[in-house]
Formats: structure tokens, C-alpha cells, sequence
């Protein structure tokens, strides 16, 4: 048989297994161990959460980085291309690695069925163990206790915050989310949470361990006023540490704070100097990532956020809120049909001046005419667009250089409209850099 390419590859792993998502780690403990896979790496940090895990690994394997640590980080979905899920030192992985771990994933699992997702998180962990890391940050997919990223053993779990989500796989309470999350803590090992209200399962879960528990607002914290911020946190014998004047991040600091608390326990040189820079330096695709675009001759600002659900839109809603526009801001927004309409816009309301709302790529899209009658019943200023695109130069058209486009609602609204900047010819100007 002919080798295949990374998109044959892909197309074949959709249709290996009955269902897209089926929960459990029986499957993947079997392939795991056919593969023989130990250790992935000296250090290993699973996160979960209901937001903020990609920012919060980011930010651990700066910091890690910073060190000279040669580090791998799993995480999903991706935006434009597979290769974004699987970092090797700061590079995507290439086809030709990617398609070399899914034949060893497929020669292994013989009659097992995997799925997508399952097959994609085994073939990055053998990617990784190959690469010879020094440390490998892991992104759980879906809950915790049951994705196929907790088959793995990690010397360190962080959860990043709790909301309810996927209520269809993780419960309807905040309670039976933070059971979910709370599985891939490891006995003895520490658990970090940055939500300042964990429910009660999360605690006895890490009690239960006798996993050394560190918590926002007591063991680490943030507080910021005046335009900067600071840090404090606790190392593994209780000593205090603190970072003072640190200026503003894009990325949410919360997790940059979790982030922080991380590196602390690991025992690694603490150089505030290198620390701040680790920080600011850290950047993430299609998170309050701010764009500057010459549009038919004229500027205009996106900001692309792939929030989209009531606590991603609560937090982007502060942000936009402590910035304040000169113009306009006009919202381009889609959302899957399995989230939370009205949570997720009831933030936005008196922030969004003008909305373009518009269907997704995707079956599980929410139609355009349900987003604009949820929005029109909230009086605001809607009009449809039958794709992203159309909606992004419909706003485009009308922005001014004191007005900000506002791209945000799912990875599939924010990943079709990177491939709608990719599409630019390059006269246009497109400075794909974050502000």
C-alpha cells in the first residue's frame, strides 16, 4: 500500500470508529501499552479545564522554555491545520512526523477501534517520546477522567477553571464537571486549581490522594490596578514567592498566575527578569489575538476570540470593556448549535454596536437566522450573511480606521476567518501580529 499523505490520513481516522466522541480509556490503555510507551518525558503537566487550558499550557512551556528545556505540548482543536496540535519545541509537527506516528499508532492498535481523537493523542505521545523532551505540557480534550489524555501519568494536574459545558459528557452542575476534572489527579502528586470557587468533589478528590492541593485566592494569586499586576504563590515546602509590576498580558492572567504556580513547584531557576519576559512572550492564534489589516486601502483593527461559552464571553467582555473604542465595534458570530446562545451573547450587550452573524462550516453549526432573532431580541443590530466570510468583508466595508472588528463566537468562526486573512493577496497588508 502506498504511503499516505496527512489529509488521507485524517479522512481515514474520521471513519475508523462508530462514534466521534465515545468516552473511556480502556481502548487507549491497550494501544498505549502495545506501543510500549513509557515515560514521555522527565516532567509531564496534564491541564484541564472549562477555559483557559491553551493559554495555560502556553504559558507553562514559555516559562519551561525559557529555561533551554526542549518541550512538547499536545493540544486541541486546531485552527487551520493539524500540525498546530502537536508542538515540538516551539515548531509544529511536520506531515511527514505526523504521518510516521499515526502508521505506528495503526500498526499497533490492530482490531481496537479508536477514534479521531484517541488515534491523534497516542500518535502525538509517541511523537513525543521519540523527540527525546525534556518536558511535555498536555492538553485534555473533553472532562478529564475519561479523555484519553489521563492514560497518561502526569507529575503535575492543573485545572484552570470550572464552568458547565458539553453537559451532554460531563454533567449539568458544577459539581459533576469538577468530578470530571478532578480525575486526572495523580496520588501524591500536586493538583493546582485556579478557579476561586472549586466545588467540593474537586477537593476530596485531591484529599482522597493525598495530593498536595494548591488553590487561587491561598496557596497563589493575582491582583492588578493601575494599569499592571502581581503575583504571589507558595513553593513545595511553603515558602512564599512574589512578582511585583508586572505589566498587562493579552492572554487572560489567570492563567498566566496558574501558569506561574506551576513553574514554581518544579524547582527550576526563578529569575524574575527571565520569568516577566517568558510571560510577555507568549502568544496564542486566535486569543484575543489582535490583527492589523489594510482593506481596500483602508485600516482596520480584527481582534479574533474563539470564546464561546458564558465564561469565556464574562472574561472577554472585561477585556473589551477596559479598552475602550475611539468607533465602533462591529461583531462577526458564529456558534455551535450544542452552546449556550443566550450566555454567551448577554455578556457582549452594550460592547457590540453592530453584529454580522452567519453560519459555520460544520453540521453542528447554529443557524444564522437563530443567532440574529436571539440578538434582535436583545435590540441589537444584526445582519446575516450565508458565510464568515461574507460577513467579515461586509463589516470590513463598513469599519473605519477608529472602529474594531470583533471575530469571535467558535474555533470554526475564528479558523475560517484565518483562512480568509490567508486568502489576502499580500499587497493587502495583512500584519498577522498580536497587539
Amino acid at each position: 500500500m502506498s504511503q499516505r499523505t496527512l489529509g488521507e490520513w485524517l479522512a481515514y481516522l474520521e471513519q475508523l470508529h462508530p462514534s466521534a466522541i465515545d468516552m473511556g480509556l480502556e481502548r487507549s490503555q491497550q494501544v498505549l501499552a502495545r506501543l510500549a510507551l513509557g515515560r514521555l518525558a522527565p516532567r509531564v503537566v496534564t491541564v484541564t479545564g472549562t477555559n483557559g487550558k491553551g493559554s495555560t499550557c502556553a504559558f507553562i512551556a514559555s516559562l519551561l522554555r525559557a529555561q533551554g528545556l526542549k518541550v512538547g505540548v499536545y493540544s486541541s482543536p486546531h485552527l487551520l491545520r493539524y500540525n498546530e496540535r502537536v508542538l515540538i519545541d516551539g515548531v509544529e509537527a511536520s506531515d511527514e512526523r505526523l504521518c510516521e506516528a499515526f502508521a505506528a499508532v495503526e500498526a499497533a492498535r490492530g482490531e481496537i477501534s479508536l477514534t479521531y481523537f484517541e488515534m491523534g493523542t497516542l500518535a502525538a505521545f509517541w511523537l513525543f517520546q521519540q523527540s527525546q523532551l525534556d518536558a511535555v505540557v498536555l492538553e485534555v480534550g473533553l472532562g478529564g477522567r475519561l479523555d484519553t489524555v489521563n492514560v497518561v501519568d502526569a507529575d503535575m494536574a492543573l485545572v484552570t477553571s470550572i464552568g458547565v459545558d458539553h453537559v451532554d459528557y460531563l454533567g449539568d452542575t458544577r459539581e459533576r464537571v469538577a468530578f470530571e476534572k478532578a480525575g486526572i489527579f495523580r496520588a501524591g502528586k500536586p493538583a493546582l486549581c485556579g478557579d476561586l470557587d472549586p466545588p467540593q468533589p474537586l477537593l476530596d478528590k485531591a484529599a482522597e490522594l493525598a495530593a498536595p492541593l494548591f488553590l487561587r485566592g491561598r496557596e497563589f494569586d493575582l491582583d492588578s490596578a493601575e494599569g499592571r499586576w502581581s503575583w504571589r504563590g507558595t513553593t513545595t515546602d511553603g515558602q512564599p514567592v512574589a512578582l511585583h509590576d508586572l505589566p498587562l498580558l493579552d492572554l487572560p492572567m489567570e492563567n498566566a498566575a496558574l501558569a506561574l504556580q506551576a513553574y514554581l513547584l518544579m524547582g527550576l531557576p526563578w529569575q524574575a527578569e527571565q520569568v516577566r519576559r517568558a510571560l510577555l512572550d507568549t502568544r496564542i492564534t486566535g486569543r484575543l489575538d489582535r490583527r492589523q489589516l489594510t482593506w481596500q486601502g483602508k485600516a482596520v483593527e480584527l481582534l479574533l476570540d474563539v470564546g464561546h461559552n458564558p465564561h469565556a464571553a464574562e472574561y472577554l467582555a472585561r477585556r473589551l470593556a477596559a479598552r475602550p473604542l475611539k468607533g465602533r465595534r462591529l461583531a462577526v458570530f458564529g456558534l455551535l448549535a450544542d452552546k449556550d446562545l443566550e450566555g454567551v451573547i448577554a455578556p457582549l450587550q452594550g460592547l457590540v454596536d453592530d453584529w454580522a452573524v452567519a453560519p459555520l462550516d460544520t453540521p453542528r453549526s447554529r443557524a444564522a437566522a437563530e443567532l440574529a432573532t436571539a440578538l434582535t431580541n436583545q435590540g441589537a443590530t444584526v445582519k446575516s450573511y450565508a458565510s464568515v466570510a461574507a460577513a467579515l468583508e461586509g463589516q470590513c466595508a463598513q469599519a473605519t480606521a477608529d472602529d474594531q472588528i470583533l471575530l469571535f463566537g467558535s474555533f470554526f468562526c475564528v479558523g475560517q476567518a484565518l483562512e480568509w486573512l490567508e486568502r489576502q493577496v499580500p499587497e493587502d497588508g495583512v500584519d498577522g501580529s498580536a497587539g
